[in-house]
């Protein structure tokens, strides 16, 4: 069960004073239909699902030049359910594939906003039409990643593994245990198809095809919907070369070692965010709120799944003899596996996150991410080593005044006291880096203790 988009789409159902329609946003083969049919199924005794790839009919009505009350009679009449019943929920799904059928989410919302209406869809096919108009403010949004290493946990039946997991603080004795189970969701990844094939084989090798299969559907989906042939094509490149670029600072003109000129690489590039399929976190050059993100800057790419990462890369045997992610390719894999689980837990799409620069002539700076809680932005490090190795955080501490920083590491929980001056210091919680998702429960746990004095 995807545990925290489950009790989403709960908290979506009991909203009786403000329901929209929800739509459920992912890259294809997040497992979008899978999980809301298991809630349907779940929650409500009838479940009308209508697959916009399979229905003709219901695609050439949505189609057809007539108002959406006009629609929505039609809808009733050709459907074999009472969807006016509380307890019936229809599901509209791969809404992408008929632009039109948009339009009937607004008009339940503004008409009929009692009704359980739940459409899906992969983003990449509507990002190339122009036509799409997403119903802005008459909807409800919900992003789909991913599997977490919580949820992979979850998958491979590690029970006392997961229950140590959601510990604060973890319990030392099952430390050594979730950094062996982390660097193997590192290999694996979150892909909902490649995780159920490694919890039925436990084979790598097994998991392979399906990267494959994914990297092959992105790469149609492309052809089929970019509006010319040099959009597809720097489309496909992009795509191709992000693996071997992922989590380090990019500059988009040459991306990949191609002619392709920065701002087709760089509208390729944000094509491919909003599609979900990688990120692009850029700096902040700021130590205080707002923390304005500086497009003009080199941004870090992130891609979707550090398990496609690792395979489309070629470095699956190294991720598999190591001891301490750190140490692989100057600690890319270990930043990117904690990008991805911190974008994966993140409560707001609108909010990306970012990281921290200051670059000078005589030294530059760098802090991995800025972490947005209740609390304010975090500083981060994915760090190895000692901690008065962490000269990048000691200097945005100090630029700041900030009180609190976290490291992630492949060592130990504890807290310690940092001095940077006589008049300066503050709390450094080292953790694990397999405890990545559990952040904002530490750092809750921590305020909490700190108020109570």
């Amino acid at each position: 069960m995807r545990r925290k988009i489950y009790n989403k789409l709960l908290e979506w159902k009991s909203n009786d004073e403000n329901k929209k329609p929800l739509m459920v946003l992912g890259v294809r083969q997040c497992g979008k239909t899978y999980v809301i049919k298991d809630f349907c199924k779940n929650e409500f005794e009838n479940v009308c699902v209508i697959n916009l790839l399979e229905r003709d009919d219901i695609i050439e009505l949505f189609s057809r030049s007539i108002n959406s009350e006009e629609k929505y009679n039609i809808l009733k009449t050709m459907l074999n359910y009472d969807i006016e019943d509380e307890n019936t929920v229809l599901f509209i799904d791969e809404i992408q594939e008929v632009p039109s059928a948009l339009n009937m989410l607004r008009y339940f919302y503004e008409e009929y906003p009692e009704y359980h209406v739940i459409a899906a869809g992969s983003l990449l096919e509507s990002l190339f039409d122009r036509d799409v108009s997403f119903p802005v403010g008459r909807v409800d949004y919900l992003y789909m990643y991913p599997f977490t290493f919580g949820e992979f946990l979850e998958a491979l039946g590690e029970r006392n593994a997961l229950n140590a997991y959601r510990q604060v603080p973890v319990p030392d004795y099952a430390v050594d245990k979730l950094m062996q189970l982390f660097h193997t969701y590192t290999l694996v990844g979150g892909m909902p198809e490649a995780v159920y094939r490694y919890v039925v084989t436990k084979d790598l090798s097994q998991v392979k095809p399906v990267y494959d299969s994914l990297l092959l559907s992105y790469l149609d989906d492309v052809e089929k919907y970019a509006k010319t042939t040099n959009q597809m094509q720097v489309m496909r490149h992009c795509i191709r070369s992000c693996f071997a670029e992922a989590g380090e600072r990019i500059k988009f003109a040459g991306f990949g070692e191609s002619a392709y000129s920065s701002k087709e690489v760089g509208e390729a590039m944000r094509t491919l965010r909003k599609a979900l399929i990688l990120y692009l976190t850029y700096p902040t050059t700021q130590t205080m709120l707002p923390f304005t993100p500086d497009i003009k800057r080199s941004p870090r790419l992130q891609v979707l799944d550090t398990g496609m990462l690792n395979y489309f890369s070629n470095i699956q045997k190294e991720v598999f003899t190591s001891k301490d992610l750190n140490n692989l390719y100057k600690g890319r894999i270990a930043e990117h596996i904690v990008g991805q689980e911190l974008i994966a837990h993140s409560d707001n799409y609108l909010q990306p996150l970012q990281f921290w620069i200051r670059e000078q002539k005589t030294s530059n700076a760098e802090v991995d991410f800025l972490y947005p809680s209740a609390y304010g932005h975090i500083p981060v490090e994915v760090k190895a080593g000692a901690t008065g190795h962490l000269k990048s955080l000691l200097m945005y501490m100090d630029l700041s005044g900030a009180s609190l920083a976290i490291r992630l590491y492949a060592g130990p929980y504890h807290q310690e006291e940092i001095k940077i001056s006589e008049s300066k210091s503050f709390t450094l919680i080292n953790m694990p880096y397999c405890l990545t998702g559990m952040l904002s429960a530490y750092i809750e746990s921590y305020m909490a203790i700190k108020e109570r004095g």
